[in-house]
């Protein structure tokens, strides 16, 4: 991407952290940890590298495919969503609110854009691999993503839906993982190490592919490569910062899941606001 196309990519991760935190705390409810690490690289998934996209027919069955599998990341993905026009960016406000549509994990009845309901973790990859078999034997051109956790990774659900991948050649599957290296009781090695992540998906079929999951020029290179690749699905390994934005969020496991204070909301805001600002050039 150009340096123009960039700066439109860096400010659409930036607002949409912004819309996350406003999101998370109105309602006093959500995940923020997650969904500012993973933002970046919903970003370029949306406006950068999924194909067939349109807001106004949102189920065209030539569209690209994406399943949050951490599905409690929602402040990420709505956001993303909303910038992209799926729906009206008012209706954030709306965030698991007993009158409102957008519920905390993700969910495809009512909300456009949305291809996969998701909340129990391991089963969005499953999903995944469900939808990219179908477009195998239907000998469809697109491509499924799907975005894990690296805490999610200790489900059991995750490494049988791999080896299906693997057994029926799903080269147009892609499995992100956000690996920032910790989950809601602390560092993934101490509570169930996974690594070395590479090795464990290569050895499951898989091309594995590495990133810094906040390089955004990087991240759509590394989307163009695994479009490359055949005969298998491909993981890509994003490694990112938890919270990754606010500074007293950033790699805390405490941020997992809880929404901040008005003290906290307020300081994280000035914080988003500013970095927001450097980019528009205000």
């Amino acid at each position: 991407m150009n340096q123009t196309e960039l700066r439109s990519c860096e400010t659409i991760a930036a607002k949409g952290r912004l819309l996350g935190l406003d999101m998370v705390y109105r309602c006093a409810s959500g995940h923020l940890g997650g969904s500012f690490s993973a933002m970046d690289l919903l970003t370029v998934l949306y406006f950068r590298t999924m194909r067939n996209l349109d807001a106004k027919n949102p189920k065209n069955p030539k569209r690209d495919r994406f399943v949050l599998s951490k599905g409690h990341c929602t402040p990420a993905l709505y956001a993303i969503l909303a910038q992209r026009g799926y729906f009206p960016e008012e209706d954030l406000k709306l965030f698991r609110s007993i009158n409102g549509h957008l519920s905390g994990h993700a969910e495809m009845r009512h909300v456009a854009g949305v291809d996969m309901s998701t909340g129990s973790l391991g089963q969005g990859v499953s999903t995944a691999v469900g939808m990219a078999l179908a477009g195998k034997l239907d000998q469809a051109d697109y491509r499924v993503y799907t975005l894990l956790g690296d805490g999610e990774l200790a489900e059991g659900q995750v490494w049988e839906a791999t080896m299906s991948a693997a057994k029926y050649a799903l080269d147009k599957l892609c499995v992100i993982v956000d690996v920032n290296g910790l989950q809601i009781d602390g560092k993934t090695d101490d509570v169930m190490p996974t690594e070395p992540l590479d090795q464990k998906f290569a050895a499951f079929g898989f091309h594995v592919l590495k990133v810094d999951g906040h390089d955004l020029e990087a991240i759509e290179e590394t989307f163009k490569k695994a479009e490359t690749l055949k005969g298998a699905p491909t993981v890509i390994l994003a490694r990112t910062v938890k919270g990754k934005g606010v500074s007293f969020m950033e790699n805390d496991a405490g941020w997992h899941g809880k929404a901040p204070n008005a003290e906290q909301y307020q300081t994280a805001r000035e914080e988003l606001l500013a970095k927001l600002a450097e980019l528009e050039g205000k």
